[in-house]
């Protein structure tokens, strides 16, 4: 028998490689402008075409590289960086696994042009799917340039699974802003289709910011600094009122090194205890300093993870850090000497900073189901949703036959699947109302009297659906009503958000939104009726911003929108609600299309029998 294990040509183990190092156009803008910033360069040009999927091209001042070494910068493992094992301990280059520009040559055809100051003539290499087709002598300027031509070109199962160009730009993007971020002494330039995108001049970390997320960012940075004899802290964190409700603008850097560390996360998290709206992130860009030894950074190729020696000290440094910085600002937490602690939360607390929260009960005063007047026939467009009310009703019908209630019970045990088509037996519909008991539990819950024991809501759940298929219908049928704003709203966006704004456009205007973009400028005419006016320029910032989220649902952009409207803009916990706005919610829940489940997966309701509720006294 012959033997079976043979090695891979190196064609093959670089296109594997690839697919971890490179997963889209933004990994490798990664990788290339980390490799510039290694290179020593002083100004670094970015030009992207079609979000990278037909160009990207990184151009340098910096050292440059030799015929020989531009030739060994492609193969697997080359790398300047590193010598011995002990090197690896003593890492303080962005790169150092040399398997950047392999993984890239090996989906992409490469033109390379660089030279080194001393040296009269460069060198060009042309590399299509790791073979080279080109070596030759050119004349240019010092420095490299890379140009990354039709990315995945030979691998299209991986190029199908690319997003829209408006989404590939936005990781890129990312990509560029925390390169450039922590670079504020290099001049970096991003052009995409021809178009600019940043021109940034080298300054302070301030300037920096500024620069990349728009000058309403200069009112909201409080610096803040901490240092230990084996680990300092600097950078600025956001004011609490400056707080989003998505991720995405809290950057951790050790060693300039961006990083994702959930637990030193959770660090400025609680040093922000009791300042930040409910379910708001802060903004941050924090640096940490250590030594090299003190860390591992050979976790994972695209060495965004590490692993500290220490992490409970650098977890109490960055959370004093912060702490420090919002105390001398008069950020801290006042002390309420009346409230009682064992009944009040954090969210109570009352800063010394000025306030900005909305009251959210009167501001919802006109949006379903908080006005008991409403007219819910606008739910009943489908026959199940019609047959939803009907059963509904029939809860409360005690002349009905003795199994409709336990039939009813089961129908709303089900899962969402199930119980989407089994509610389909009729019965006989009839006003009563007045055979209902309804109260609220405090505040969070409705519970009702149905013919067999007791229906349990949970009125913030059923609110979220009920605005959510309001929502999700408008966009999808494109009958969402504009209220026209007395004077338009103007918003500045940064690059990142434009691109996501041409992504969910058509979702906003069915909607209901009325906008016009003028470069960098967002004027807002008209938003969704109904709509609280104190939240309308806030609410369309962070559509913008979740377009690409939606947690772990496999929503599309209609449903994440909507998801966002209807997380947004439902009541808050413990709100109270008379015996008339529990009724009409209650009314419009059982008009949904299936009442039993939020947009999330949440249990929205329960019915227990009388022989439930007896075995809990037993």
């Amino acid at each position: 028998m012959s033997n079976i294990i043979r090695l891979l040509p190196d064609s093959l183990a670089n296109q594997i490689a690839a697919g971890e190092v490179v997963q889209r156009p933004a990994s490798a803008v990664k990788e290339l402008l980390e490799n510039a910033v290694d290179a020593g360069s002083m100004h670094i040009q970015l030009i992207v075409k079609e979000a990278g999927k037909t160009l990207i091209q990184v151009i340098d001042n910096g050292s440059g590289m030799s015929e020989t070494d531009a030739r060994m910068s492609f193969e697997r493992h080359a790398t300047s960086k590193i010598k011995t094992v002990d090197d690896l301990f003593q890492i303080r280059t962005l790169g150092f696994r040399g398997e950047a520009l392999a993984s890239i040559a090996a989906v992409a055809q490469v033109e390379m042009k660089t030279k080194r100051e001393e040296e009269e003539l460069g060198t060009f290499l042309h590399i299509s799917g790791s073979q080279i087709l080109e070596q030759t002598p050119i004349q240019c300027s010092k420095g490299t340039s890379i140009a990354v031509k039709n990315l995945f070109f030979n691998v299209p199962a991986r190029r199908n699974f690319l997003k829209s160009n408006s989404l590939e730009l936005k990781h890129i993007i990312d990509e560029f802003q925390r390169v450039a971020l922590i670079n504020p002494d290099i001049e970096f330039s991003f052009y995409h289709n021809d178009s600019e995108v940043y021109n940034l001049r080298k300054g302070k970390l301030a300037h920096r910011i500024i620069g990349l997320f728009g000058k309403n960012y200069k009112q909201n940075l409080i610096p803040c600094q901490e240092e230990l004899p084996s680990m300092t802290v600097r950078g600025y964190v956001g004011r609490p009122e400056s707080a989003k409700r998505t991720r995405g603008e809290q950057f951790f850097f050790v060693n300039n090194r961006f990083i994702k560390h959930s637990y030193l996360n959770h660090a400025v998290v609680t040093a922000f205890e009791g300042l930040l709206p409910d379910d708001s992130f802060p903004f941050y860009v924090l640096i940490i300093e250590t030594e090299p030894q003190r860390i591992d950074v050979n976790v994972h190729p695209t060495k965004t993870e590490i692993k500290f020696e220490d992490e409970k000290t650098a977890y109490a440094l960055v959370r004093a850090a912060v702490r420090q910085a919002l105390g001398k600002h008069h950020l801290s937490p006042k002390m309420d000497f009346e409230l009682d602690a064992n009944f009040t939360t954090a969210g109570k607390l009352e800063l010394h900073a000025e306030e900005h929260e909305v009251d959210w009960q009167k501001e919802l005063g006109d949006l379903p189901p908080l006005n008991p007047s409403l007219n819910y026939t606008q739910f009943r467009n489908n026959p199940l949703q019609k047959s939803n009310l009907q059963h509904w009703e029939q809860l409360y019908n005690f002349e009905e036959s003795k199994d409709f209630d336990e039939e009813m019970r089961k129908v709303l045990e089900k899962s969402p699947q199930e119980s989407a088509s089994t509610l389909t037996f009729q019965s006989k519909v009839e006003d009563s109302q007045a055979t209902k008991k309804v109260f609220q539990l405090h505040h969070s819950f409705i519970i009702s009297q149905v013919k067999s024991g007791m229906l349990l809501i949970d009125q913030q759940a059923a609110h979220e659906l009920i605005l959510y298929e309001k929502f999700l219908q408008n966009i999808q049928g494109g009958k969402g009503a504009v209220q026209q704003l007395l004077f338009p709203e103007t918003l500045t966006l940064r690059p990142a958000d434009i691109a996501l704004l041409n992504e969910i456009e058509w979702e906003l205007r069915n909607l209901g939104f009325d906008f016009v973009l003028k470069d960098t400028q967002l004027i807002v005419s008209g938003v969704p009726a109904n709509l609280p006016i104190t939240v309308e320029a806030r609410l369309i910032e962070e559509l913008i911003e979740q377009a690409q989220y939606g947690g772990n649902l496999n929503f599309s952009k209609a449903e994440k929108i909507a998801y966002s409207m209807s997380k947004r803009l439902s009541m808050r916990l413990f709100t109270h609600l008379s015996e008339q706005e529990c009724n009409a919610l209650i009314d419009q829940l059982f008009a949904c299309a299936n009442p039993n489940y939020a947009p999330d997966g949440r249990k929205i309701l329960r019915i227990l029998s009388l022989e439930e509720i007896g075995r809990l006294l037993m």
